[in-house]
């Protein structure tokens, strides 16, 4: 599913426009290649920057982004999504969902 995502931003970016990439989980796994993104070619004529990070790389801002963000959250500026699951038995199968890309934001496992 991700990679669906990141063709429809792909699609969507301006001219010289830049993407931050993390994650990728659901191809972790993957014994073949992803349908998507198709339009690999719209980074050379949108002239495109797309830049692989981890969130350690910004370890230093965590405090600020703490503050940031709960603030935001408290507001109703931020929303989010999150896949809840019921009992600590459902976890392996929660965890390859995950791996899948079957979740829609954060998977959680209720217990």
């Amino acid at each position: 599913m991700g990679g669906e995502h990141l063709e429809a931003a792909i699609g969507a970016m301006n001219l010289h426009g830049r993407a931050a990439i993390c994650g990728m989980i659901a191809q972790y796994n993957s014994t073949e290649p992803p349908a998507a993104p198709r339009n690999l070619a719209l980074l050379i004529g949108k002239r495109l920057t797309l830049r692989g990070f981890l969130v350690g790389d910004h370890g230093h801002l965590r405090d600020q982004f703490v503050q940031d963000m709960s603030g935001w959250l408290r507001d109703g500026k931020i929303s989010y999504d999150e896949t809840v699951v019921d009992g600590i038995d459902k976890a392996p199968e929660a965890f390859l969902g995950l791996l899948r890309g079957e979740n829609l934001g954060k998977m959680l496992v209720r217990v």
